[in-house]
């Protein structure tokens, strides 16, 4: 099997937390986003499967599974800032929601090394690394014409763990500024060897797999040294995370209610109610207990609620289709046809759509469509 090489690269956040973030900037960061989930997710289904069909599943499942949940936690934040972001419709309350969205910790710690909390643009880039070691692992990067391409991303990628090393402490700072030297100059001496025409694909794929463990490495200590620092400031933190998801899933609610019917009719977990973030060691634990809790009640509402809306939005998809496929037949005039086109598209603009009855419309159409082909 053959797998290209990655070309997306998690975008750049805009901004930082507790920024009210510029509105083009959101929209440029959502529109980057959402092209890196669709191709990200794209390349690690077809690493899953080289994998598995090179007989390697089991070897490379811890990698593979961090992977995809990583994944699964950008795409679900993701979902949130959409719903924020309301086509643009966003005031500065709402711009810095999406600020504590995009650079407070994901919800979905529990599932990384250690319980793990990583912003969105922290996990973007570990996925970015793992999928990068995946690739390399599997040896799916051709060679010789690919080097220079391949040592461009080695020096971005050192860019990268240039500025990752300048978050290290002082106890550690050192050690990692002599590492990425060392790399640094494994890649001038590989640079070298290439522009005197030498073949490096043989010792590109070893630096290439050392330099993504490095990343990540870095990347996961950080992370786990700002997880680490007290469990007060974690809890304070996931907390005004958990007011942010709030006022965003109340959107996402409101929206389906108002799109579908039956719409799912789970209750939006009012944060307020778990009064002020405990600063005893007594009272801090259940605190986080009772966080986590609204945390998963969050999760498990929004994904109904996300499901709600997508099932509408594929009924439109399919009825396009099968239209599409009338014209294409020449049958679109059908009387037949075009009423039930009609009374289809006048219930899936009606809200809130009874879907019961708009599945039945749209499966009536592909009924007379069905029976109209010759």
């Amino acid at each position: 099997m053959t797998v290209q090489a990655a070309t997306a690269t998690a975008p750049t956040a805009p901004g930082k937390l507790g920024d009210a973030l510029d509105p083009a900037a959101i929209q440029t960061y959502l529109a980057e986003l959402d092209t890196w989930l669709r191709v990200r997710r794209s390349e690690l289904d077809e690493l899953d499967r080289a994998a598995i069909g090179a007989g390697r599943g089991g070897e490379l499942a811890g990698d593979m599974s961090l992977a995809l949940a990583l994944w699964k936690a950008i795409s679900d934040r993701y979902q949130l800032v959409f719903a924020t972001w309301d086509g643009g419709r966003v005031l500065r309350q709402e711009r810095e929601r999406i600020s504590a969205l995009v650079w407070g910790r994901l919800d979905s710690a529990s599932e990384l090394p250690g319980g793990l909390a990583v912003s969105l643009p922290e996990a973007g880039r570990l996925c970015d690394a793992l999928t990068g070691q995946l690739r390399t692992r599997l040896a799916l990067v051709p060679d010789a014409d690919r080097s220079a391409t391949r040592i461009r991303e080695l020096r971005a990628q050192l860019e990268r763990i240039r500025d990752q090393v300048g978050l290290e402490p002082a106890n550690s700072r050192d050690a990692a500024i002599e590492r990425l030297a060392e790399l640094m100059a494994r890649l001038e001496v590989l640079t070298a060897k290439a522009e005197r025409g030498g073949d490096v694909g043989g010792m590109l794929g070893p630096l290439e797999a050392e330099a993504t463990t490095f990343e990540r490495d870095l990347i996961v200590g950080n992370a786990r040294r700002r997880d680490a620092r007290s469990k007060v400031l974690s809890a304070r933190e996931l907390r005004a995370d958990l007011e942010a998801r709030e006022a965003a899933l109340a959107k996402l609610a409101e929206t389906a209610v108002a799109t579908v019917d039956p719409a799912p009719r789970y209750a939006v977990p009012d944060v307020e109610l778990l009064g002020p973030v405990p600063v005893t060691p007594e009272g801090i634990e259940p605190y986080l207990e009772r966080l986590d809790r609204v945390a998963q009640a969050m999760e498990v509402a929004q994904h109904a609620y996300a499901a709600a809306l997508d099932e509408h939005t594929q009924l439109v998809g399919l009825l396009d289709g099968y239209v599409a496929k009338a014209r294409a037949a020449g049958l679109a005039d059908n009387p037949d046809l075009a009423e039930s086109e009609r009374a289809a598209r006048a219930l899936l603009e009606r809200r809130p759509c009874p879907m019961a009855v708009a599945r039945q419309l749209v499966t009536t159409y592909q009924t007379w469509l069905t029976k109209e082909t010759p």
